[in-house]
């Protein structure tokens, strides 16, 4: 049987864990449709969303339909959990982008679609809510066309929009008007198909041009769009028969050799690790050795249980083979991200930028800080990006957020789960530092003043916008043992997240221009003496003092995330609303005039949006609809923000030598 792993995805609200409940009802997994607002769906499981009515973290459910096993995975839609799509998208085979018939393309839907088109996700559009007051078709399918995806075709006619009892009739062979549009927007995206279409258009058979619509959504040229109810269950076989015959299911070889990525990991009531992965290729079986790691990091666990997805939940099995989505147990050190044994030579890589946000965590409860870090450290596996920091001179624990939903979330969660009750400080921003220019620096073995046996040499170069960081050698391999030159590039990735104003340091690349070292030796009665021997520590405790040495060469600046936004309010409160705007550095553009209300998009940066949000009711006389997502960073202009720095990243050279100097001379002497 074939499997595919499809994605649902959508701004928050439009109806994707609806659409979610009526295809499982549709296949028969479910006698009853869940509601959102009753907190009885399928894949809102947590206390928390079913408490708020939105989705919080990605759920996995199954349903066959004909043939085909139908992983379904629906997703948050809220942009502060944002990062639970991100691990989604790698293995997805195809995805529905819900949007809503009444409020049309929003911020969100954009973020969500110009990543699947980057990506080259096979994409179906399904415009939910047509019974909806206010429902739309032309206006809707313009705005698609407009911010979506220039490539759509719509897939039937409504009826009733916006009535309790609309229709959605699919095209076929005999609608002249769909079949010429059809044959238009495939023949752009293919040279051959053109010819032909120049030469008699009406020699291409609807069976031909079925079959290259078929082939251009899979390729990720081209975007269906169908119209419906989840609710009401409206346009939803269509759908159905749109996904069977439009995207693609898995590939994969299962005698082959194992591949799989993790993309999500929660615990079991005992507390236990429980990974969920797609396996590429090859099978897992339970009692298997299995290798998995990350960035070149091997690890290694045996499977203890497995459980594959089949109508509906997980249930246990022997094995989970290529194409599969599983659920492993026994991989107690497994983490979000890390590859299954044989790594896939795409790399997932980011797709939505980095939490932008920061806030310090504190325990109500003095007593309770050390339960509190725990705590932390098991939220930061479920979602890596929370990026737990602790500031080591003020003894403060940092977290990263998306939002002030996000953080609402983390509260209830400590509270709930492990019993703890904390309070935040105020949120503030997080900035990115990229280098300006190059640097270089070396510190050689037996030198002064460099108290490690070791030779590193660096250089930072920049690089191309959201590349993250390269590190490459310049050195010849055999020049340096694997385990220095594993922990430079170690300590290079780490230090970095730091910089000379304490943001991280991205976009660049570091080289590795110089090394040496000085081989095992020992006393004559054989007892290793490692005042004599370089070890991997020397190079993880001299490297940080060569990058920023690099780094303040090179020089960095600091860059603010900016936000797009959306914001609808009525007409009385336009005028009052843009000295508002201005005043918070927001560049608004054109507005759009709709009736009694404005419509207003523009930038905004990211640290003035909460002022925004709280001002807006007050502006608007509560009527005022703002939306916000991430578009970019800018450089900071004016005072440039400055972030505390850990105690391991050194920028004063000559304090930073006098006290590893005596560290490493204690060190050595005790030995």
């Amino acid at each position: 049987m074939s499997t595919l792993n499809l994605g649902i995805l959508a701004h928050v609200d439009a109806g994707k864990t609806s659409l979610t409940e009526r295809l499982l009802f549709a296949a028969g997994v479910i006698d009853e449709i869940g509601s959102v607002d009753d907190g009885s769906t399928q894949t809102d499981s947590l206390a928390l969303e079913r408490q708020r009515g939105i989705t919080i973290k990605s759920a996995v459910v199954s349903f066959a339909m004909d043939d085909i096993t139908v992983n379904l995975i629906d997703t948050p839609g809220h942009p502060d959990f944002i990062a639970e799509v991100e691990r989604v998208l790698s293995v997805l085979d195809g995805a529905v982008l819900v949007v809503s018939a009444v409020e049309g393309v929003q911020a969100q839907t954009r973020v969500l679609m110009r990543t699947l088109r980057r990506l080259r996700i096979p994409t179906i559009v399904f415009v939910n809510k047509i019974d909806c007051l206010g429902a739309q078709y032309e206006r809707v399918l313009r705005g698609i066309a407009d911010k979506l995806a220039p490539s759509i075709v719509p897939m039937g006619s409504v009826r009733g929009l916006g009535t309790r009892t609309p229709g959605f009739r699919p095209y076929g062979a005999e609608d002249a008007e769909f079949t010429a549009g059809l044959a238009e927007v495939l023949a752009d995206q293919d040279d051959a198909l053109l010819a032909a279409y120049v030469d008699d258009g009406t020699a291409l058979s609807y069976g031909r041009l079925r079959r290259e619509l078929a082939g251009q959504v899979r390729r990720g040229l081209v975007h269906p769009v169908f119209f419906g109810s989840a609710v009401g269950g409206a346009g939803v076989a269509a759908l159905r028969a749109g996904i069977r015959e439009l995207l693609p299911v898995a590939e994969g070889d299962e005698d082959g050799p194992v591949s799989g990525t993790v993309f999500k990991v929660e615990r079991g009531p005992a507390g236990e690790k429980i990974a969920y992965a797609r396996v590429f290729s090859g099978t897992v079986r339970v009692r298997d050795r299995l290798p998995f790691g990350a960035g070149g990091e091997a690890r290694e666990g045996k499977v203890t249980a497995i459980g594959v997805f089949d109508r509906g939940a997980a249930a246990q099995r022997g094995e989970v083979g290529a194409g599969r989505i599983g659920k492993l147990w026994g991989l107690g050190d497994i983490r979000i991200g890390d590859t299954l044994g044989v790594s896939r030579t795409a790399s997932a890589g980011r797709h939505f930028a980095p939490p932008t946000l920061e806030t310090v965590v504190v325990p109500c409860r003095a007593a309770d800080r050390g339960a509190l870090r725990v705590a932390l450290v098991q939220l930061a596996e479920q979602d890596p990006l929370i990026n737990l920091r602790q500031d080591e001179v003020r003894q403060e624990l940092l977290v990263s957020l998306y939002g002030e939903v996000q953080k609402e979330v983390i509260q209830a969660t400590l509270a709930n789960e492990f019993g703890l009750d904390v309070e935040f400080s105020e949120t503030t921003t997080i900035c990115i530092e990229r280098p300006v220019g190059t640097g270089a620096a070396v510190e050689f073995i037996a030198k002064e003043p460099n108290p490690f046996l070791a030779t590193v040499g660096l250089r930072i170069d920049p690089a191309a916008l959201d590349s993250g960081v390269r590190y490459r050698l310049e050195i010849e391999p055999g020049a340096l043992p694997l385990a220095f030159r594993k922990a430079v590039e170690e300590t290079v990735r780490e230090t970095l997240m730091q910089g000379i104003h304490g943001w991280q340091v991205t976009d660049c690349t570091v080289t590795m221009t110089h090394s040496g070292y000085w081989p095992r030796q020992s006393h004559s009665h054989g007892v290793f003496d490692k005042s004599m021997s370089s070890t991997a520590g020397d190079f993880r405790n001299l490297t940080p003092l060569v990058l920023m040495s690099a780094l303040k060469q090179a020089g960095t600046r600091v860059y603010e995330p900016v936000h797009r936004f959306r914001l609808e309010l009525p007409a009385d409160a336009f005028g009052p609303i843009l000295p508002v705007l201005a005043r918070l550095g927001a560049v608004p553009g054109t507005p759009e005039q709709r009736g009694s209300s404005y419509l207003l998009e523009g930038e905004i940066p990211a640290a003035r949006v909460h002022e925004l949000e709280q001002q807006l009711p007050g502006l608007t006389h509560g009527e005022g609809v703002l939306e916000c997502a991430f578009e970019r960073y800018e450089p900071v202009r004016g005072t440039v923000p400055e972030r505390s720095r850990a105690d391991h990243n050194p920028l004063d050279r000559r304090e930073y030598l006098l006290r590893v100097v005596r560290r490493v001379a204690g060190g050595r002497a005790g030995a």
